[in-house]
């Protein structure tokens, strides 16, 4: 296994075989005029120092972190910096758009910053958001403001106009992904349930001792999926991310134990995975009002 790293939009240029970028920290790339004739073979895989949104119609398949992905639909996936991507030798794209990203043009302001707190740039391949021709015309208008900047001579409006863009393009995919949520009802039932079963099975162990309080990764692991799409999934149809689940259910456990034994809390707190006695307590007075000691009196 081989990693190619490409950290600026210059350098992403000259890969494709493109022209030379009209902006040094973010572009739009046409992949109808990518050339790929000088791609190299073998176990590769690509690392990009940028936040990329992909929309892609194509042939093969597309490996991306854990997950391979087959683009034969319209879909668009988002990735972070320094995300491994690996295409197939036999992906061909048919028709789409890519936007690039360099974070210092992000991070240069605080409006900026805040666009990269979107949840979907930690979702799987496998949690690609499909979009319709009609959302992708949508798209395409808040690009064609952006690249319309981007070719524009420099000024003091240029930066917040472009941002301004990119702000609704996000909102957009925002109110799109929270469609698919909605319209994938079985799949998402499925894992509503899925998750309901393997939070009350770890918790129905003896103790935690051993094992620990189970964190978002674990049941995000066991369900094949994102920690963030897990906790987005959950947020939408119950109202409470995966982190205020596990809490809720080590609380229904403690209170069972603060009712119906003589262990001293400090115990309880060590049986349900804390480490420390402070943090059990901390958290349980955060979702009860009180503390156990108060619990357990009253």
């Amino acid at each position: 296994m081989e990693f190619v790293d490409i950290h600026s939009i210059t350098e992403l240029h000259t890969f494709y075989g493109y022209e030379k970028p009209t902006h040094p920290l973010i572009t739009i790339i046409d992949w109808a005029k990518v050339d790929r004739s000088k791609r190299r073979k073998g176990d590769i895989y690509y690392r990009l120092d940028m936040y990329a949104i992909a929309c892609k119609k194509a042939q093969g398949e597309f490996r991306y972190g854990r997950s391979t992905y087959d683009f034969s639909e319209g879909s668009l996936i988002f990735m972070a910096p320094q995300q491994a991507i690996q295409p197939d030798p036999a992906f061909e794209v048919r028709e789409g758009w890519a936007m690039y990203i360099h974070p210092d043009f992000l991070n240069a302001s605080k409006k900026g910053a805040a666009l990269t707190n979107f949840s979907f740039f930690g979702y799987d391949a496998n949690e690609a958001l499909h979009i319709s021709d009609a959302e992708n015309k949508i798209l395409e208008e808040c690009l064609h403001n952006i690249q319309r900047e981007i070719v524009q001579n420099l000024d003091t409006h240029t930066y917040n106009l472009m941002l301004t863009n990119l702000e609704l393009f996000f909102g957009y995919c925002s109110r799109f992904y929270d469609r698919q949520f909605l319209t994938r009802v079985k799949v998402s039932n499925d894992t509503l349930e899925n998750f309901e079963r393997l939070l009350n099975e770890y918790f129905a162990q003896d103790t935690l001792i051993e094992a620990g309080l189970p964190d978002v990764k674990y049941f995000a692991s066991r369900l094949n999926l994102s920690p963030n799409y897990l906790s987005d999934l959950l947020t939408k149809y119950t109202g409470k991310p995966t982190l205020e689940h596990i809490h809720l259910k080590m609380i229904e456990k403690a209170k069972s134990l603060l009712w119906s034994s003589d262990l001293a809390i400090s115990e309880i707190a060590y049986n349900l995975g804390f480490e420390h006695p402070s943090h059990f307590t901390k958290i349980f007075k955060s979702k009860t009002g009180k503390s156990p000691k108060e619990f357990r009196q009253n």
